[in-house]
């Protein structure tokens, strides 16, 4: 089990500076947030050191990627002012929270560098890490700051731990997961260590069809990777029960898809098999009907990616099934963030979902690990204040 300090382990905020690294990298469109979940979730963690007597906090976070250099596109003055009404609606005083500018400004915190982590620390008592979301990196704001302060992991970092660890640990049986996304090579590590946990594996999105053609399936001109042939072959190998698409939809060839494109092109359903050319972008409905009566007969789902390109109104049919079915179980529901969390909240079904993870790249790495950077500098957190 993965144990980190949590709030209540932390010396009395009364009358200290606290710097809370937060996870704000919310998306923006127009200068304005469209989706504010990530700011909402970190208000616990805010009220119960303002209510404490903490007399200053610095809320420090990541948005976009800047690359290590100011750009007005990633200002943080967005957040700034949607914290600040939050911080008022929920009758906090929001003159004691301030945002830092974007951590990724400075070149050093994406090095991990340590003058960096000083810095943000310079003025500061305490510490705590409230961005799972960027647990997985040794960025110089993660691993840094418990070196050189009492540290603990706030409620958001602390409840994603608490239900993941549970997947790993404790799950309740049928345990079922859903994985999807584009490419096998992204997923490879998570794959290998959930066969260990899970009685079902579900696969779907681009990297089913490297699957498929080691079966012997003809992929037409699906997303496919043929350095990840052997490593499929070696998983389906394995005695485990993975279960792939047995109806496909697909895209004629020339045709054009995604969100922000003109869409052309013929669309139908197949089997198994992608027609040369042609590629295949969503589970079939068959496939989507199958998938759903396994997470139907769960005790405990994880989904990790879409099945198809969403975002395309003509792909979506398999993702949003999926998620009728992952929302409607009576299992214990885990959605490990990502794509899958943007498909849960579009579809307006993310308050029946029982956690919503706020990182998908640390949620998987979490599972294939059973650990993570920002969580083990947490662990070995800096000496206690008297």
């Amino acid at each position: 089990m993965t144990k980190v300090p949590v709030l209540e382990d932390l010396p009395s905020p009364e009358g200290r500076a606290v710097l809370v690294r937060t996870d704000y990298n919310v998306p923006i469109a127009g200068g304005r947030i469209t989706d504010d979940l990530r700011i909402r979730l970190t208000l616990p963690t805010l009220r119960w050191l303002l209510e404490r007597g903490a007399t200053r906090i610095t809320a420090a976070s990541h948005l976009g990627r800047p690359k290590g250099t100011p750009d007005p596109r990633f200002s943080m003055d967005p957040v700034r002012a949607c914290l600040t009404s939050l911080l008022a609606d929920a009758g906090l005083d929001a003159g004691r929270v301030e945002v830092h500018e974007n951590l990724r400004f400075d070149p050093r915190e994406e090095a991990g560098d340590p003058s960096y982590a000083e810095e943000l620390c310079r003025g500061h008592d305490l510490f705590v890490n409230d961005a799972f979301g960027a647990a997985h990196r040794a960025h110089a704001s993660v691993v840094g700051p418990p070196k050189l302060l009492p540290s603990a992991a706030g409620r958001v970092m602390a409840r994603e731990v608490e239900v993941l660890d549970g997947l790993l640990h404790g799950a309740r049986r049928p345990f079922v997961a859903v994985l999807g996304g584009s490419k096998v090579s992204d997923k490879l590590g998570v794959i290998g260590a959930l066969l260990e946990k899970v009685d079902t594996l579900l696969v779907g999105g681009g990297m089913c069809f490297t699957f498929l053609a080691a079966l012997g399936h003809r992929v037409g001109a699906s997303l496919f990777e043929p350095d990840q042939l052997d490593a499929c072959h070696h998983l389906l190998g394995a005695g485990r029960d993975i279960r792939l698409p047995s109806d496909l939809t697909v895209l004629s060839p020339g045709g054009t898809f995604g969100a922000d494109v003109i869409r052309s092109g013929e669309t139908r359903q197949v089997g198994a098999d992608v027609p040369e050319g042609w590629a295949g972008l969503d589970i079939g409905p068959g496939s989507a009907a199958e998938f759903s009566d396994a997470i139907t007969e769960a005790r405990t789902v994880l989904w990790n990616g879409p099945m198809g390109v969403f975002e395309d109104p003509r792909f979506a049919a398999g993702t949003r099934t999926v998620a009728d079915a992952v929302a409607a179980t009576s299992a214990f529901t885990v959605v490990g963030g990502g794509d899958s969390a943007a498909a849960v909240a579009e579809l307006g079904l993310a308050d029946r979902i029982d956690h919503v993870s706020t990182g998908g790249g640390a949620s998987l790495e979490y599972l294939e690990k059973g650990d993570l950077p920002g969580l083990a500098a947490l662990r070995d957190r800096g000496p206690a204040l008297s």
